[in-house]
């Protein structure tokens, strides 16, 4: 059975791509309620803007990429407002590797909000690194969305100078509109800069396919060969992504093991205990 065919019959998260364990990242997006964070994921993931909000409890996506012979897999975790179960937060944030945090330029508590969500990431963050959160180093980003409402804000930009302070280089801040699709595309780039994450994983820098082309994802896994060919038939193929359809999230179990063996990987095996999912 051809790739396609079983991703669509039976999900991505059964297929087995062989995807060096290096190559696998989760991006989490943070964030109060009706601040934007699932237009910007829509508009990662394919360009598009939904004027109809709907409340997210937690969605999960998956992209998959090949880049200059290279299979990449980036898991997307867009996260509730509303933070019902805190344990859940500490858990996406224990298994993110990028984050994105957004707040809405006209509202003051989501401001606040993503003050207090920096701090626990770099917290949360420390314990598996046996650092300070001072000296921890945590691909993050922080947007201020909903610029294209200039006619009204609440948080004015020295504030949001006073937040970063000297975290500016670390912590990178963005203004930008989801609706009218600005700065998201330089956001992304220097997202993956940070994390060491090829550029090209950015909307704007790969060819976007369709889910009948992860057969070519399949040929580079299992015999170690470059693409040779664009799949619009234009010449060389060096860097293209495909959303996978019917992605399901890891299971809880799965993710506390990955954190396991993040910690021990990572030298911190005896500081395990610190990372208490509580």
């Amino acid at each position: 059975m051809r790739l396609a065919e079983m991703i669509k019959k039976m999900g991505p998260s059964e297929v087995e791509l062989n995807i060096p364990a290096k190559n696998c990242y989760r991006m989490v997006v943070l964030g109060s309620s009706k601040v934007g964070k699932t237009a910007i994921v829509s508009r990662f993931l394919n360009g598009r803007f939904e004027d109809q909000y709907t409340p997210t409890i937690e969605d999960f996506h998956r992209k998959l990429y090949s880049i200059r012979g290279e299979v990449y897999q980036l898991d997307i975790l867009d996260t509730s407002g509303n933070h019902p179960f805190p344990a859940m937060r500490r858990l996406s944030i224990l298994t993110g590797d990028v984050f994105i945090l957004v707040f809405s330029l006209d509202n003051r508590d989501s401001f606040e909000e993503v003050q207090r969500l920096k701090q626990q990431i770099l917290e949360t963050k420390s314990c598996l690194k046996n650092k300070t959160k001072e000296d921890t180093e945590v691909p993050l980003v922080v947007c201020g969305n909903k610029g294209d409402r200039d006619f009204y804000r609440e948080v004015e930009s020295r504030e949001i100078e006073q937040l970063l302070g000297q975290d500016s280089k670390r912590c990178p801040y963005f203004e930008i509109s989801a609706k009218k699709n600005s700065s998201l595309d330089e956001m992304f780039r220097a997202l993956f800069t940070m994390a060491k994450l090829p550029n090209e994983m950015s909307p704007d820098l790969h060819r976007k396919v369709s889910v009948q082309y992860c057969d070519l994802l399949q040929k580079k896994t299992l015999k170690g060969k470059k693409l040779l060919k664009d799949p619009s038939g234009g010449g060389t193929g060096e860097a293209y992504g495909i959303v996978a359809p019917f992605a399901r999230r890891p299971s809880v179990h799965s993710d506390l093991m990955y954190i396991r063996e993040k910690a021990i990987r990572g030298g911190q095996a005896k500081e395990k205990e610190r990372c208490v999912i509580s």
